[in-house]
């Protein structure tokens, strides 16, 4: 398919795909704590935090994300299957580590966690619903 089929919103959320591959990729290497602020780095993987050795699923989570972004720009026929398979992925996550975590200890980081989890719910089905109207108009100019 041709780039003008994308659009600025799904490159845009292409882009943004590749970032967050980029990061997870550099998770199993990260500190586990950042200095001074108790802050814990790793990756988030079905609602628990991986750190350390058990870090290392970031890079599948990153190879995952590096595929869905390329499959997004180059308008591939499986994007739509990969954009499900995160958006459940976003969900679950969200849902299960909202269970097992700490409550927040600030209201600073109440409000951080509510927003980061309805960017990541929205981020990842806004992918989804791009890529079913372009399957759409693209079914309707061939038939």
């Amino acid at each position: 398919m041709a780039d003008s089929k994308r659009g600025i919103a799904l490159t845009t959320l292409a882009v943004l795909f590749l970032l967050l591959a980029i990061e997870d990729f550099l998770k199993p290497f990260g500190r586990k704590e950042v200095p001074g602020t108790g802050i814990r780095t790793g990756i988030m993987f079905f609602g628990h935090l991986l750190q350390g050795r058990k870090a290392y699923v970031g890079l599948l989570v990153g190879a995952f994300l590096l595929v869905y972004a390329f499959a997004i720009l180059r308008m591939t026929s499986y994007a739509l299957t990969l954009a499900h398979i995160y958006g459940v992925y976003v969900v679950l996550n969200v849902v299960i580590f909202t269970f097992t975590s700490p409550s927040a200890k600030t209201q600073a980081e109440m409000i951080f966690g509510i927003v980061y989890r309805v960017l990541a719910i929205v981020g990842a089905w806004t992918a989804v619903i791009l890529l079913q109207r372009r399957k759409r108009a693209g079914s309707k100019r061939s038939g």
